[in-house]
C-alpha cells in the first residue's frame, strides 16, 4: 500500500497574504486545505464529504477536508455538484452563526461556495459546492 501524500503549497492572496497549504492523498481521494498553521480545533461535519475545523475562540478556519475530492470537484452535465449543508442543522445557534460566517468569507469561500435552494417560500435549504481554483485543478489532475 502506498502511503504517499502529494502535497502542494501555495500562498494565495486571499486574506492578508495568509499561507494556505493543500495536501492531497491520491489513494484516499482526500484533500486537506490548511489555513495557516495546523493546530487543534473544533470539527464540524458540513456534509458527509466536507469537514471544517475551526478555532472557536478566534472564530477562524483551521482546515477544510474534502473527501472524494475528484468527484465533488467535477462538474456534471448540468453544472456543479451541490450538497446540502446538513451539518448546520443540529449546531447550537452561536456555533452555527460562526460556521456560516467562516464558510461564506475568505479564505474558506475561495474553496467552498454557499447558496440556498428555496424548496418553497418558507423552506430554504443551504447548499455548498467545491470551487476549483487553479491550485485545486492542479491537485485534481495528479
Amino acid at each position: 500500500m502506498n502511503n504517499r501524500w502529494d502535497t502542494f503549497e501555495t500562498n494565495l492572496a486571499v486574506e492578508h497574504d495568509q499561507h494556505i497549504r493543500l495536501a492531497h492523498d491520491e489513494q484516499a481521494d482526500m484533500l486537506d486545505i490548511f489555513f495557516g498553521e495546523n493546530r487543534r480545533g473544533t470539527g464540524v461535519e458540513l456534509t458527509e464529504h466536507i469537514l471544517l475545523r475551526l478555532d472557536r475562540e478566534r472564530g477562524r478556519a483551521i482546515s477544510l477536508t474534502i473527501l472524494d475530492f475528484s468527484i465533488l470537484a467535477s462538474p456534471t452535465e448540468l453544472g456543479v455538484r451541490s450538497f446540502a449543508l446538513t451539518g448546520l442543522d443540529d449546531l447550537p445557534e452561536e456555533l452555527r452563526e460562526t460556521v456560516v460566517r467562516i464558510i461564506t468569507t475568505p479564505p474558506v469561500n475561495h474553496f467552498l461556495k454557499v447558496t440556498t435552494f428555496y424548496a418553497s417560500p418558507t423552506n430554504q435549504v443551504p447548499l455548498t459546492y467545491v470551487e476549483s481554483p487553479r491550485e485545486l485543478a492542479m491537485v485534481a489532475m495528479v
